[in-house]
């Protein structure tokens, strides 16, 4: 990469005033970012010029002296033409460590991904993350692995080769090649922009190449179960134990709210008397440490007890027997095709399902269901709560029911008023004498 200016001079410099002798050091600006270093070598002032930058005179030291800053000068000069001609960053600091012999060591981008990752998983263990996150952004490295070798052809890339252009021709390989949703693919660039700040942070890198790179999720409605839905689930009798304990394990999900990791690790300890003496599952989330606290509903009870003996939840002392999620996912596809139905069937709809056809189709306010989802915020819980044809339904039957009050008063108010007028029209023609 070619830099704007570039420039190469020797200078004396002596923090002792008094000696004629002074150090030669080196200066290597590039793109007005100077950086200087001794070149070890002493020399007398009155020796010197400094307009050209050598010694003077023709004797043999002063000759010998400038063959020496000629070759380093030569030196640093071959090694930036062969830095531009690999279109690598040419930097002052770069060019000074290379005439100085250092080797330094270069931080690549795959390096960072899995130091990050690394930490990520030792992190897990002091329940910081989830392990889910850690499984994303080892996800995330693999996609941005396997680009590095498509556009490039190249196993691992330095940091400092990162650019604009590298971030959008990413995306658009996330869309096209593996043929990623959008907001999937701006996860997985989310995740590896976090990485790349680290580095701007750590000066691995100078600029973040993400500066200019604009992204926009696709609002995309993810609806619950309908009552009809979650009717036509809990009626079905399944053949093998197998769907059985998946679909019941969804619907007590249903029931209660709670995310997948959250009942994979509910335990019986979890289940405690609320303040009105009912069962309730109190217990904290995962994700977030935030407190749920549900009171169990029937449905949910009752699930509960058909497992309390289950080998399983005897061996984890946990009260479901929760399969992996990947499994429970891939059960759950073939629930839905048994049970007509035609929506896609995943461990977190049921969560949308308990926040929006549970409860607040149920008129439950919407400020409790965020307390029982554990959420932070109301608006956080307006995210689950998709309303649905039978909500519209019953809100249009109560318009129309007071529409029809509305209009059945006014007809009777006019019927009482012309009775009226008659009786008053009947009085009037009495007291005249007039005959009816």
């Amino acid at each position: 990469m070619l830099e704007n200016s570039f420039g190469i001079t020797f200078f004396l410099k002596s923090s002792v005033k008094s000696t004629k002798e002074k150090y030669i050091y080196l200066r290597i600006t590039v793109d007005g970012v100077p950086k200087e270093t001794s070149t070890k070598r002493k020399w007398d002032f009155n020796r010197w010029e400094q307009k050209t930058a050598r010694a003077t005179g023709n004797k043999e030291d002063a000759k010998a002296l400038n063959l020496f800053l000629n070759s380093l000068e030569l030196k640093i000069n071959k090694y930036r033409d062969e830095l531009s001609e690999k279109r690598e960053i040419v930097s002052s600091v770069k060019l000074i460590n290379y005439a100085l012999g250092k080797t330094t060591v270069k931080s690549t981008v795959l390096q960072e991904f899995q130091l990050h990752n690394d930490q990520m998983l030792a992190l897990v263990e002091k329940e910081e993350y989830a392990i889910g996150t850690h499984e994303r952004y080892e996800i995330s490295k693999k996609h941005v692995t396997e680009f590095m070798f498509y556009k490039y052809g190249l196993r691992d890339m330095e940091f400092s080769e990162l650019n604009f252009e590298f971030v959008k021709d990413y995306e658009f390989y996330l869309k096209t090649v593996k043929n990623i949703s959008n907001n999937t693919a701006l996860k997985y660039i989310s995740n590896f922009k976090k990485v790349v700040l680290i580095g701007v942070d750590k000066e691995i890198i100078s600029a973040d190449p993400f500066k200019r790179f604009k992204s926009k999720k696709i609002k995309v409605p993810k609806k619950p179960l309908t009552n009809h839905e979650l009717s036509l689930l809990e009626k079905h009798k399944f053949l093998t134990d197998r769907l059985s304990v998946v679909r019941d394990v969804f619907v007590f999900q249903c029931y209660t709210g709670l995310a997948y990791i959250d009942v994979f690790n509910l335990k019986q300890s979890d289940l405690k008397f609320g303040i009105d003496q009912e069962k309730w599952i109190m217990s904290a989330r995962q994700k977030t440490k935030s407190t749920i606290n549900v009171p169990l509903l029937p449905k949910a009870i009752e699930i509960i007890e058909s497992y309390k003996n289950h080998p399983l939840c005897i061996q984890r002392n946990s009260v479901l027997p929760v399969s992996s999620n990947q499994k429970m996912n891939e059960y759950l596809k073939e629930i839905a095709d048994l049970c007509g139905i035609r929506s896609v069937l995943n461990t977190h709809k049921a969560r949308r399902t308990f926040a929006s056809t549970v409860t607040l189709n149920n008129n439950v306010p919407i400020h409790v269901v965020k307390e029982m989802l554990g959420h932070q915020s109301v608006s956080q819980t307006e995210g689950y709560a998709i309303t649905e044809e039978l909500t519209i339904g019953r809100e249009m039957q109560g318009l129309k029911q007071r529409l029809e009050e509305k209009q059945g008063n006014s007809v009777k108010v006019t019927i009482e008023t012309i009775e009226k007028m008659e009786q008053e029209l009947i009085q009037m023609k009495k007291s005249l004498g007039l005959k009816s």
